[in-house]
């Protein structure tokens, strides 16, 4: 999985994370980070419901979109690719026409697996709609 470089403002180390009483159930609290409270969210947790490995390698990703400032906390953020437009493929027809919104991209890369290019609205979009009354979001 990847997050665009656009979007992201740094990455830190994985840091204890405040909880915050009553916050949606994707959030998992605040840092404070240089004087500004940050929220997270974990993101393997948002995608598919196992949380963050926290160890070592465990980071939190800073992103802004929109000029909203959220920290994604990962197992490991591992590298920063160039990747070529040409190498940049919307997803598969079938993933969008079943409702999979969480990736905005996948890159092509030769001899290795392609990557997904996350959808950091679809993403926000997830935050909101978990903090919603389970009644409202089936309407």
């Amino acid at each position: 999985m990847a997050i665009d470089v656009a979007h992201v403002r740094e990455v830190v180390r994985w840091q204890t994370v405040t909880p915050l009483p009553n916050a949606p159930r994707l959030i998992e609290g605040v840092i404070d980070l240089r004087g500004a409270v940050v929220p997270v969210v974990d993101l393997s947790r948002a995608l598919s419901g196992n949380p963050v490995s926290v160890s070592d390698q465990a980071r939190i990703a800073l992103t802004e979109i929109d000029g909203l400032i959220v920290g994604f906390g990962v197992d490991a953020a591992v590298e920063v690719l160039q990747v070529d437009a040409d190498s940049m493929e919307d997803p598969p027809s079938l993933a969008t026409h079943a409702g999979y919104d969480a990736a905005r991209a996948v890159v092509r890369r030769a001899g290795s697996e392609p990557i997904v290019v996350l959808s950091l609205e679809h993403l926000l979009e997830s935050i909101y709609r978990s903090a919603l009354p389970e009644r409202e979001v089936a309407s």
